[in-house]
């Protein structure tokens, strides 16, 4: 059971926000997010290594941390998406200068 992230003590805040955000998925999902509310099957095929079971999951983790929201439109057949709540759009910057990271890095890493 993972630990409470507003029980842990002051001096933790890198692994607060690791706790929330951390992992192989979660920042991937998040940057999908960004670009607007999406529904599971978008997400899954935006992330094709990702198993129905590990994306339901993370998603459920996302949504009890208060990051994501998940809605579900009242109609046949039932409609779910998922969108960035306001604490989740906090993150975008910090999404972003990570992509701008990553390919940099990618760069310094080629042959």
């Amino acid at each position: 059971m993972r630990e409470n992230v507003s029980e842990m003590p002051e001096y933790c805040t890198v692994e607060a926000a690791m706790e929330v955000v951390g992992g192989k998925w979660k920042m991937a999902i998040l940057n999908y997010l960004t670009g607007g509310p999406q529904r599971f099957g978008e997400l899954k095929r935006a992330l094709p290594s990702i198993t129905q079971r590990m994306l339901t999951r993370q998603l459920r983790e996302l949504e009890a941390d208060g990051i994501v929201l998940r809605t579900v439109y009242a109609q046949v057949p039932p409609k779910v998406e998922y969108s960035l709540t306001t604490i989740g759009k906090s993150l975008e910057d910090i999404l972003q200068r990570l992509e701008e990271w990553g390919a940099w890095y990618r760069e310094q890493r080629r042959p």
